[in-house]
């Protein structure tokens, strides 16, 4: 199946991504007391819920030649991003779909030795590190131990993290902008362009590329799948080299937003 049918597809039918909805507080049912009409009206009150972060170790700051690791799991418990205070690829990223492509990085063969750990996204300093099985199970609270431990065993020993064959096959930045513009171009676009979408390049850093989803794409209840399973596929297919994708759309200024 083509790319274009492929996201077609995805627009045209439900999604099954839950909506995520903001709690705020209302006023009181009381009658309010005078006051001026000029006073200033109170706030309205907001929830804000802040993802759980871990520390792979007892202290959270410390002086500059101390490694520092900071796990912070995903919402949906799925995925854990791991920040560390050195760089681990910079200036470029890298996906490790599995442990065959790991060949080619000592960091990413040392985190998939650790049990259910299924797929590796390396960028500058950070880690993404996804787990398999169910999202509940293992708790990252363990696992974040696991990777957080191997991770700070090669900072240590300042073994070098990504094999330079691989350096060395990303071409340079303007080479992957224009690579990933033709497949906007020619395959991606017209496979959204009848649902009223469209997909916007809007920085390329190394082989890190960033995409804002317009139009019928924005707020829609199916872009976050048609991101994972269309745009990703499609540019991973055509340019292999590229690294994270990451999608800034504001999604709750959307016609249909599902972040609101």
């Amino acid at each position: 199946m083509s790319v274009i049918k492929k996201l077609s597809q995805m627009f045209s039918g439900s999604s099954s991504q839950e909506k995520e909805a903001v709690e705020t507080s209302g006023g009181s049912d009381q009658p309010a007391e005078p006051k001026n009409s000029f006073a200033d009206q109170p706030p309205v009150q907001r929830r804000v819920i802040q993802p759980a972060v871990l520390i792979e170790q007892a202290e959270a700051v410390g002086p500059s030649d101390q490694i520092l690791i900071k796990a912070e799991p995903s919402r949906d418990n799925g995925q854990c991003k791991f920040m560390v205070n050195r760089p681990l690829f910079e200036g470029h990223s890298w996906l490790f779909s599995n442990f065959e492509e790991a060949a080619e990085s000592p960091l990413a063969e040392a985190l998939f030795s650790v049990d259910s750990v299924e797929t590796v996204l390396v960028h500058d300093s950070t880690l993404v590190v996804t787990k398999t099985g169910a999202k509940g199970l293992p708790d990252w609270e363990a696992l974040a131990k696991l990777v957080g431990g191997a991770l700070r065993k090669l900072l240590e020993a300042g073994t070098d993290l990504m094999a330079k064959d691989l350096i060395d096959r990303i071409p340079a930045e303007e080479v992957v902008r224009d690579e990933i513009q033709k497949v906007i171009d020619t395959e991606v676009n017209p496979g959204v362009a009848g649902h009223g979408g469209r997909i916007t390049l809007t920085t390329v850093t190394g082989n890190t590329v960033t995409i804002e989803m317009g139009g019928g794409c924005q707020g829609c209840s199916a872009a976050d799948l048609t991101l994972k399973q269309g745009i990703h596929s499609a540019f991973r297919k055509a340019v292999p080299y590229v690294g994270a994708i990451y999608d800034e759309t504001d999604h709750a200024g959307g016609l249909n937003p599902y972040y609101r």
